[in-house]
């Protein structure tokens, strides 16, 4: 199913969205040379987000993984194959999601020729907010859907529980509409193949009712 898009009952004009693309360029330009915080030292590069600088729906996770540090983009590794196919049973083109992180580098501790996911601290998500709110302001999507409890508590400015807030309709302190889910990369962690359905089932099913919201925006 479609999401709203310029032209289509958006609110957004040819121009404005062309000057929103145009922003978002600068500002992964910019991002490219990020020091702010020491996780660019380990890391190939920055890895900004990327979808329609007019998209309605903007998904936010944790940190780009090993793969999408090396190709430079983000969900294009296992957790980024397990949302592709959770967002089209939901019904939604990823094509028309705009998704990123809410930390823009890998943070990983080498171990031999692997690099292991560390997860990131509370400052280095704070320091790299900058970059999540701006995407959020260019991109101005009717919500944001944020997935773990990383990019849920950076959106939200304060400790959340995902099982207690997801599926419900939340108001970030910026005003910007929101949801929460789980990561992808947890339904991969599950060992029990029913458990793993299950949790992927849940996934899908945040994604139908972000869909929902979105249509009666």
């Amino acid at each position: 199913m479609r999401l709203l898009r310029c032209g289509d009952g958006s609110g957004r004009d040819v121009n404005a969205v062309r000057s929103s693309a145009a922003s978002l360029a600068t500002l992964a330009q910019e991002a490219k040379s990020c020091t702010r915080c020491p996780l660019y030292r380990n890391a190939t590069q920055t890895v900004f987000g990327e979808g329609p600088a007019d998209a309605k729906l903007m998904v936010v996770g944790e940190q780009p993984g090993d793969q999408e540090d090396i190709a430079g983009r983000p969900f294009v590794g296992p957790a980024g194959r397990v949302l592709d196919r959770a967002l089209a049973e939901a019904g939604i083109d990823r094509t028309q999601v705009y998704v990123t992180n809410a930390v823009k580098h890998f943070k990983n501790e080498p171990r031999g020729k692997r690099r292991l996911h560390r997860k990131p601290t509370r400052s280095e998500v704070e320091v790299c907010k900058v970059w999540l709110l701006q995407e959020v302001a260019v991109v101005r999507p009717a919500l944001v859907l944020a997935m773990g409890v990383t990019a849920a508590e950076a959106l939200a400015g304060r400790p959340m529980t995902i099982s207690r807030e997801r599926g419900r309709a939340l108001v970030f302190p910026d005003g910007q509409r929101g949801m929460v889910t789980v990561h992808p990369s947890s339904i991969l962690r599950v060992p029990d193949e029913a458990a793993r359905h299950q949790a992927y089932a849940g996934l899908v099913k945040d994604l139908k009712v972000a869909l929902k919201t979105l249509q009666a925006v």
